[in-house]
């Protein structure tokens, strides 16, 4: 076997073992899983999609979102590298928040699940009625 395939075979089996590790309990990609799919998480990622925000502009457009809870995420998605935070050095602060290459990555696909869910929520409130229907 040659060495470029032995390292591309090395590659895929760390890449699986990887994948299965999720389930764990104790793995820590289920912290990273939990920021990105929050409440929040995925409407920040998807608004940032559009380029830069200053922190109040996200505030307005994620309708219902806390100045608290939007901090945790922002605080939460630059931790783990999806968002870059700048901070101009001029009185009074200014902040904005942009994707970085990875974060844009991510942000298109849950931009997809996204859209789907929007086409297909008719289809998802037919299912809701039918089975508050059922256990009534």
């Amino acid at each position: 076997m040659s060495q470029a395939k032995s390292l591309r075979a090395a590659l895929a089996a760390h890449n699986e073992a990887r994948r299965g590790q999720l389930m764990v309990a104790a793995c820590p990609s289920r912290a990273v899983l939990s920021h990105v799919t929050s409440r929040w998480g995925v409407l920040v990622l998807v608004i940032l999609l559009d380029g830069m925000h200053r922190f109040s502009e996200l505030r307005r457009e994620v309708g219902g979102v806390s100045e608290k809870m939007l901090a945790q995420t922002l605080d939460a998605l630059v931790g783990d590298g999806f968002v870059l935070r700048y901070a101009h050095p001029v009185i009074p602060p200014r902040v904005e928040y942009s994707l970085t290459p990875m974060g844009r990555e991510l942000a298109e696909r849950l931009a997809v699940l996204v859209d789907w869910i929007e086409e297909n929520y008719p289809r998802i409130a037919d299912a809701r009625a039918e089975a508050a229907a059922e256990a009534a």
